[in-house]
Protein backbone atom coordinates (compact mmCIF):
# COMPACT_ATOMS: atom_id res chain seq x y z
CA UNK A 1 0.00 0.00 0.00
CA UNK A 2 1.56 3.45 -0.91
CA UNK A 3 2.09 6.01 2.36
CA UNK A 4 1.02 9.77 1.02
CA UNK A 5 1.96 12.42 3.84
CA UNK A 6 -0.68 15.23 3.24
CA UNK A 7 -0.69 16.97 6.95
CA UNK A 8 3.33 18.83 6.60
CA UNK A 9 1.29 21.66 9.00
CA UNK A 10 1.50 19.36 11.72
CA UNK A 11 5.72 18.60 11.08
CA UNK A 12 7.62 17.79 8.73
CA UNK A 13 10.00 14.84 8.34
CA UNK A 14 13.84 16.16 9.38
CA UNK A 15 15.76 16.35 5.94
CA UNK A 16 18.79 14.06 5.48
CA UNK A 17 21.21 16.98 5.41
CA UNK A 18 19.41 18.46 8.94
CA UNK A 19 20.53 14.61 10.38
CA UNK A 20 23.99 14.39 9.14
CA UNK A 21 24.28 18.26 11.25
CA UNK A 22 23.03 17.01 14.03
CA UNK A 23 24.90 13.51 14.47
CA UNK A 24 28.31 14.97 15.49
CA UNK A 25 26.87 16.97 18.62
CA UNK A 26 25.19 13.86 20.31
CA UNK A 27 28.30 11.83 19.36
CA UNK A 28 32.13 13.81 19.06
CA UNK A 29 31.13 16.97 19.71
CA UNK A 30 29.25 16.55 23.15
CA UNK A 31 30.63 19.19 24.92
CA UNK A 32 28.64 21.59 27.14
CA UNK A 33 28.15 24.80 25.01
CA UNK A 34 28.92 26.70 28.63
CA UNK A 35 32.17 25.14 29.29
CA UNK A 36 35.39 26.80 28.62
CA UNK A 37 37.33 24.05 27.42
CA UNK A 38 37.69 22.00 24.17
CA UNK A 39 34.85 20.24 23.51
CA UNK A 40 32.29 23.23 25.23
CA UNK A 41 33.88 25.40 22.98
CA UNK A 42 33.50 23.43 19.62
CA UNK A 43 29.44 23.11 20.94
CA UNK A 44 29.42 27.02 21.08
CA UNK A 45 30.32 26.88 17.57
CA UNK A 46 27.53 25.04 16.26
CA UNK A 47 24.87 27.04 18.74
CA UNK A 48 26.03 30.46 16.81
CA UNK A 49 26.32 29.03 13.54
CA UNK A 50 22.79 28.35 13.99
CA UNK A 51 21.77 31.28 15.27
CA UNK A 52 23.32 33.11 12.25
CA UNK A 53 21.57 31.00 9.94
CA UNK A 54 18.19 31.52 11.25
CA UNK A 55 19.00 35.37 11.91
CA UNK A 56 19.94 35.29 8.06
CA UNK A 57 16.42 33.37 7.14
CA UNK A 58 14.47 36.21 8.93
CA UNK A 59 16.45 39.18 8.39
CA UNK A 60 17.39 39.69 11.84
CA UNK A 61 20.88 40.02 13.68
CA UNK A 62 21.87 36.52 15.33
CA UNK A 63 21.77 38.26 19.26
CA UNK A 64 18.33 39.01 18.47
CA UNK A 65 17.47 35.04 18.30
CA UNK A 66 16.63 33.07 21.58
CA UNK A 67 16.64 29.65 21.41
CA UNK A 68 13.02 28.45 23.28
CA UNK A 69 12.33 24.50 23.32
CA UNK A 70 9.19 24.66 20.60
CA UNK A 71 7.03 27.48 19.06
CA UNK A 72 4.63 27.27 22.12
CA UNK A 73 7.29 27.90 24.58
CA UNK A 74 8.01 31.28 22.91
CA UNK A 75 4.60 32.52 22.50
CA UNK A 76 3.89 31.94 26.23
CA UNK A 77 7.21 33.85 26.75
CA UNK A 78 6.22 36.98 25.15
CA UNK A 79 2.96 36.81 26.54
CA UNK A 80 3.27 36.30 29.99
CA UNK A 81 6.82 38.22 29.65
CA UNK A 82 5.34 41.61 28.54
CA UNK A 83 2.34 41.39 30.91
CA UNK A 84 4.85 41.12 33.80
CA UNK A 85 6.94 43.60 32.41
CA UNK A 86 4.45 46.38 31.44
CA UNK A 87 1.97 45.74 34.20
CA UNK A 88 2.19 49.39 35.69
CA UNK A 89 1.86 50.89 32.08
CA UNK A 90 -1.55 48.49 31.34
CA UNK A 91 -3.10 45.35 31.36
CA UNK A 92 -4.93 45.15 28.16
CA UNK A 93 -3.73 42.43 25.19
CA UNK A 94 -5.15 42.01 21.74
CA UNK A 95 -5.00 39.19 19.79
CA UNK A 96 -7.55 37.80 17.46
CA UNK A 97 -10.58 34.78 17.77
CA UNK A 98 -8.23 32.42 15.41
CA UNK A 99 -4.91 32.36 17.12
CA UNK A 100 -3.36 28.97 17.55
CA UNK A 101 -4.12 27.69 21.17
CA UNK A 102 -0.88 28.50 22.68
CA UNK A 103 -1.72 32.14 22.37
CA UNK A 104 -5.43 31.64 23.20
CA UNK A 105 -5.01 29.18 26.08
CA UNK A 106 -2.19 31.73 27.49
CA UNK A 107 -4.38 34.98 26.98
CA UNK A 108 -7.36 32.54 28.72
CA UNK A 109 -5.07 31.95 32.07
CA UNK A 110 -3.82 35.90 31.82
CA UNK A 111 -7.12 36.78 31.92
CA UNK A 112 -7.83 34.41 34.74
CA UNK A 113 -5.14 34.34 37.20
CA UNK A 114 -3.03 37.80 36.09
CA UNK A 115 -6.25 40.38 35.81
CA UNK A 116 -5.36 40.61 31.85
CA UNK A 117 -8.06 41.81 29.88
CA UNK A 118 -7.92 40.91 26.50
CA UNK A 119 -9.74 41.66 23.05
CA UNK A 120 -10.47 38.67 20.87
CA UNK A 121 -10.51 40.36 17.37
CA UNK A 122 -13.05 38.91 14.82
CA UNK A 123 -12.55 38.10 11.34
CA UNK A 124 -13.84 37.66 7.83
CA UNK A 125 -15.10 35.34 6.18
CA UNK A 126 -11.75 34.23 4.59
CA UNK A 127 -9.65 34.61 7.67
CA UNK A 128 -8.62 38.45 7.37
CA UNK A 129 -8.16 40.35 10.53
CA UNK A 130 -8.55 44.44 9.29
CA UNK A 131 -6.23 47.11 10.79
CA UNK A 132 -9.45 49.09 11.05
CA UNK A 133 -10.42 46.95 13.53
CA UNK A 134 -6.97 46.24 15.35
CA UNK A 135 -6.80 50.41 15.84
CA UNK A 136 -10.57 50.51 17.20
CA UNK A 137 -9.72 47.99 19.57
CA UNK A 138 -7.14 49.86 21.21
CA UNK A 139 -6.87 51.72 24.35
CA UNK A 140 -4.30 53.70 27.07
CA UNK A 141 -3.83 50.27 28.39
CA UNK A 142 -2.79 48.37 25.79
CA UNK A 143 0.97 46.90 26.13
CA UNK A 144 0.91 44.04 23.61
CA UNK A 145 -1.16 42.99 20.27
CA UNK A 146 -0.17 39.58 18.82
CA UNK A 147 -1.39 38.22 15.85
CA UNK A 148 -0.61 35.39 13.84
CA UNK A 149 1.36 35.93 10.12
CA UNK A 150 -0.50 32.56 9.30
CA UNK A 151 -3.49 30.77 10.52
CA UNK A 152 -2.31 26.90 11.04
CA UNK A 153 -5.86 25.58 9.87
CA UNK A 154 -7.10 28.13 6.63
CA UNK A 155 -4.06 28.94 5.68
CA UNK A 156 -5.04 32.70 5.81
CA UNK A 157 -1.69 35.23 5.31
CA UNK A 158 -2.76 38.14 7.63
CA UNK A 159 -1.48 41.78 6.66
CA UNK A 160 1.28 41.86 8.83
CA UNK A 161 3.04 44.67 7.83
CA UNK A 162 -0.14 46.60 8.28
CA UNK A 163 -0.78 45.53 11.91
CA UNK A 164 2.46 46.10 13.07
CA UNK A 165 2.52 49.74 11.89
CA UNK A 166 -0.72 50.65 13.58
CA UNK A 167 1.11 48.94 16.68
CA UNK A 168 4.00 51.21 16.49
CA UNK A 169 2.02 54.07 15.67
CA UNK A 170 0.26 53.78 18.97
CA UNK A 171 3.63 52.77 20.73
CA UNK A 172 2.77 49.48 21.68
CA UNK A 173 4.59 46.07 21.20
CA UNK A 174 3.94 43.74 18.15
CA UNK A 175 4.15 39.77 18.28
CA UNK A 176 3.36 37.40 15.34
CA UNK A 177 3.62 33.67 15.93
CA UNK A 178 5.43 32.76 13.10
CA UNK A 179 5.17 28.81 13.25
CA UNK A 180 3.39 28.15 9.78
CA UNK A 181 5.17 31.24 7.78
CA UNK A 182 8.89 30.41 8.43
CA UNK A 183 10.14 28.46 5.15
CA UNK A 184 6.97 29.06 3.64
CA UNK A 185 6.68 32.89 2.63
CA UNK A 186 9.69 35.40 2.63
CA UNK A 187 9.93 36.98 6.15
CA UNK A 188 12.08 40.02 7.01
CA UNK A 189 11.59 41.31 10.03
CA UNK A 190 13.16 44.49 9.63
CA UNK A 191 10.82 45.36 7.20
CA UNK A 192 8.16 43.71 8.60
CA UNK A 193 8.43 45.95 11.65
CA UNK A 194 7.40 43.42 14.52
CA UNK A 195 8.62 43.59 17.92
CA UNK A 196 8.80 39.89 18.37
CA UNK A 197 8.77 36.63 16.75
CA UNK A 198 8.05 32.70 17.31
CA UNK A 199 9.53 30.12 15.42
CA UNK A 200 9.59 26.29 15.20
CA UNK A 201 12.37 23.93 13.68
CA UNK A 202 10.15 21.19 13.03
CA UNK A 203 7.61 22.77 10.85
CA UNK A 204 10.42 23.47 8.09
CA UNK A 205 12.19 19.71 8.11
CA UNK A 206 14.13 20.16 11.05
CA UNK A 207 13.82 18.20 14.42
CA UNK A 208 11.05 18.40 17.38
CA UNK A 209 12.15 19.89 20.41
CA UNK A 210 13.56 23.05 19.37
CA UNK A 211 12.08 26.52 18.81
CA UNK A 212 13.48 30.14 18.52
CA UNK A 213 11.82 33.83 19.55
CA UNK A 214 13.07 36.85 17.79
CA UNK A 215 13.65 39.24 20.04
CA UNK A 216 13.94 42.78 18.72
CA UNK A 217 16.86 44.75 20.16
CA UNK A 218 15.52 46.64 23.07
CA UNK A 219 12.47 44.78 23.91
CA UNK A 220 12.66 43.98 27.37
CA UNK A 221 11.28 40.66 29.06
CA UNK A 222 12.07 38.97 32.10
CA UNK A 223 13.48 35.33 31.55
CA UNK A 224 10.96 32.42 31.07
CA UNK A 225 13.16 29.59 32.19
CA UNK A 226 14.95 30.80 35.52
CA UNK A 227 18.88 29.20 36.53
CA UNK A 228 21.72 29.77 34.88
CA UNK A 229 23.16 32.29 31.73
CA UNK A 230 22.14 30.53 28.97
CA UNK A 231 20.94 31.93 26.35
CA UNK A 232 22.37 35.88 27.05
CA UNK A 233 20.89 35.23 30.36
CA UNK A 234 17.26 35.31 29.39
CA UNK A 235 16.74 31.56 28.83
CA UNK A 236 18.05 28.89 31.52
CA UNK A 237 18.95 25.35 31.24
CA UNK A 238 21.53 24.09 29.08
CA UNK A 239 20.95 24.15 25.56
CA UNK A 240 19.72 21.52 23.28
CA UNK A 241 22.89 21.81 21.28
CA UNK A 242 22.18 18.92 18.38
CA UNK A 243 18.09 20.53 18.09
CA UNK A 244 20.25 24.02 17.55
CA UNK A 245 22.38 22.79 14.70
CA UNK A 246 19.51 20.76 13.04
CA UNK A 247 17.28 23.78 13.17
CA UNK A 248 20.18 25.94 12.14
CA UNK A 249 20.33 23.59 9.14
CA UNK A 250 16.98 23.36 8.69
CA UNK A 251 16.85 27.42 8.44
CA UNK A 252 19.91 27.61 6.13
CA UNK A 253 18.13 25.37 3.31
CA UNK A 254 14.46 26.94 3.78
CA UNK A 255 16.33 30.14 2.27
CA UNK A 256 18.48 28.92 0.16
CA UNK A 257 15.27 26.77 -1.18
CA UNK A 258 12.56 29.52 -0.69
CA UNK A 259 11.76 30.19 -3.96
CA UNK A 260 12.08 26.77 -5.39
CA UNK A 261 9.59 25.19 -2.14
CA UNK A 262 6.82 27.86 -2.87
CA UNK A 263 6.34 27.15 -6.18
CA UNK A 264 6.58 23.46 -5.89
CA UNK A 265 3.71 24.02 -2.66
CA UNK A 266 1.73 26.00 -4.91
CA UNK A 267 1.86 23.90 -8.21
CA UNK A 268 0.91 21.13 -6.06
CA UNK A 269 -1.96 22.40 -3.79
CA UNK A 270 -3.61 23.67 -7.29
CA UNK A 271 -3.26 20.70 -8.79
CA UNK A 272 -5.10 19.11 -5.47
CA UNK A 273 -7.79 21.56 -5.59
CA UNK A 274 -8.59 21.08 -9.10
CA UNK A 275 -9.23 17.12 -8.90
CA UNK A 276 -10.95 17.87 -5.63
CA UNK A 277 -13.24 20.10 -7.18
CA UNK A 278 -13.76 18.08 -10.69
CA UNK A 279 -14.36 14.74 -9.31
CA UNK A 280 -16.59 15.35 -5.86
CA UNK A 281 -19.59 17.57 -5.33
CA UNK A 282 -20.79 19.37 -2.91
CA UNK A 283 -17.50 21.26 -1.05
CA UNK A 284 -16.63 23.82 0.11
CA UNK A 285 -13.01 25.72 -0.01
CA UNK A 286 -12.48 27.49 3.16
CA UNK A 287 -9.78 30.70 3.70
CA UNK A 288 -8.75 32.73 0.92
CA UNK A 289 -10.52 32.39 -2.06
CA UNK A 290 -7.43 34.22 -3.61
CA UNK A 291 -4.64 31.79 -3.66
CA UNK A 292 -1.61 33.94 -3.51
CA UNK A 293 -2.97 35.06 0.23
CA UNK A 294 -2.60 31.93 1.94
CA UNK A 295 -0.27 29.46 2.77
CA UNK A 296 1.23 27.60 -0.34
CA UNK A 297 0.80 24.65 0.62
CA UNK A 298 -2.72 24.62 2.47
CA UNK A 299 -5.83 23.18 1.73
CA UNK A 300 -8.71 23.41 3.69
CA UNK A 301 -12.45 21.76 2.24
CA UNK A 302 -15.39 20.85 3.64
CA UNK A 303 -17.28 18.04 2.46
CA UNK A 304 -21.04 18.38 2.88
CA UNK A 305 -23.55 15.87 4.89
CA UNK A 306 -20.53 13.67 6.53
CA UNK A 307 -17.90 13.71 9.13
CA UNK A 308 -14.13 14.91 9.11
CA UNK A 309 -13.35 12.65 11.25
CA UNK A 310 -14.21 9.48 9.38
CA UNK A 311 -12.31 10.79 6.52
CA UNK A 312 -9.29 10.66 7.96
CA UNK A 313 -9.89 7.39 9.40
CA UNK A 314 -10.64 5.84 5.92
CA UNK A 315 -8.23 7.61 4.14
CA UNK A 316 -5.83 6.47 6.99
CA UNK A 317 -6.30 3.21 6.20
CA UNK A 318 -5.91 3.74 2.26
CA UNK A 319 -2.08 5.33 3.40
CA UNK A 320 -3.36 8.98 3.49
CA UNK A 321 -2.49 11.05 6.24
CA UNK A 322 -4.54 14.40 6.46
CA UNK A 323 -5.48 16.26 9.30
CA UNK A 324 -8.94 17.57 10.37
CA UNK A 325 -7.76 20.93 12.33
CA UNK A 326 -4.55 21.67 14.34
CA UNK A 327 -3.10 18.66 15.36
CA UNK A 328 -2.52 20.43 18.76
CA UNK A 329 -6.33 19.88 19.08
CA UNK A 330 -6.84 16.51 17.52
CA UNK A 331 -7.58 15.10 21.03
CA UNK A 332 -10.45 17.57 21.05
CA UNK A 333 -14.40 16.52 19.35
CA UNK A 334 -14.91 20.56 20.01
CA UNK A 335 -15.51 22.60 16.69
CA UNK A 336 -13.31 24.24 15.62
CA UNK A 337 -12.78 27.83 16.74
CA UNK A 338 -11.64 29.03 13.19
CA UNK A 339 -13.83 27.61 11.07
CA UNK A 340 -16.29 28.83 13.83
CA UNK A 341 -14.94 32.28 13.54
CA UNK A 342 -15.03 32.74 9.86
CA UNK A 343 -18.68 31.49 9.93
CA UNK A 344 -18.52 28.15 8.37
CA UNK A 345 -22.03 26.85 7.91
CA UNK A 346 -22.53 24.53 10.90
CA UNK A 347 -24.33 22.01 8.53
CA UNK A 348 -20.60 21.51 6.36
CA UNK A 349 -18.45 22.11 9.73
CA UNK A 350 -17.94 18.64 10.74
CA UNK A 351 -16.89 17.54 7.14
CA UNK A 352 -13.88 19.20 7.24
CA UNK A 353 -10.24 18.21 6.04
CA UNK A 354 -6.92 20.13 5.80
CA UNK A 355 -4.73 18.93 3.27
CA UNK A 356 -0.78 20.37 2.95
CA UNK A 357 1.79 19.49 0.75
CA UNK A 358 5.31 19.67 1.34
CA UNK A 359 8.72 19.21 -0.67
CA UNK A 360 8.30 15.47 -0.48
CA UNK A 361 4.98 15.08 -2.33
CA UNK A 362 4.56 14.21 -6.23
CA UNK A 363 1.79 14.67 -8.17
CA UNK A 364 1.86 10.63 -8.11
CA UNK A 365 0.84 10.93 -4.13
CA UNK A 366 -1.76 13.50 -5.12
CA UNK A 367 -3.72 11.42 -7.26
CA UNK A 368 -3.55 8.14 -5.80
CA UNK A 369 -4.80 10.45 -2.80
CA UNK A 370 -7.81 12.03 -4.63
CA UNK A 371 -8.37 8.18 -5.97
CA UNK A 372 -8.79 7.12 -1.82
CA UNK A 373 -10.74 10.45 -1.41
CA UNK A 374 -13.48 9.76 -4.01
CA UNK A 375 -14.18 6.63 -2.68
CA UNK A 376 -14.10 7.39 1.02
CA UNK A 377 -16.47 10.68 0.23
CA UNK A 378 -18.86 7.89 -1.68
CA UNK A 379 -18.92 5.45 0.92
CA UNK A 380 -19.91 7.54 3.83
CA UNK A 381 -22.31 9.64 1.41
CA UNK A 382 -23.63 6.34 0.85
CA UNK A 383 -24.59 5.12 4.43
CA UNK A 384 -24.97 8.83 6.17
CA UNK A 385 -28.28 9.54 7.71
CA UNK A 386 -28.69 12.84 5.82
CA UNK A 387 -30.43 12.53 2.45
CA UNK A 388 -32.86 14.11 0.25
CA UNK A 389 -30.63 17.27 -0.14
CA UNK A 390 -30.86 19.24 -3.81
CA UNK A 391 -28.31 17.79 -6.54
CA UNK A 392 -27.32 15.27 -3.92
Amino acid sequence: MREVYLDYSATTPAKEEVVREMIPYYTKLYGNPSSLYGPGLEAKEGLTKARQQLADLIGADPKEIIFTSCGTEADNWVLEGIADQLKKKGNHIITTSIEHHAILHTCMYLQKYHGMEVTYLDVDEEGFVSPEALEAAITDKTILISIMMVNNEIGTVEPIKELAAVAKKHGILFHTDAVQALGNLPIDVKDLGVDLLSMSAHKIYGPKGIGALYKRKGVNMPSFVHGGAQENRKRAGTENTAGIVGFGKAAELARVNLDDHIAHSRELRQYLWDQIRDKIDHVRLNGPADFDKRHPANLNVSFSYIEGESILLLLDAAGVSVSTGSACSSGSLDISHVLSSIKVPMEVINGTVRFTVGDFTSKEDIDYAVEALVKVVDTLRRVSPVTGKEGW
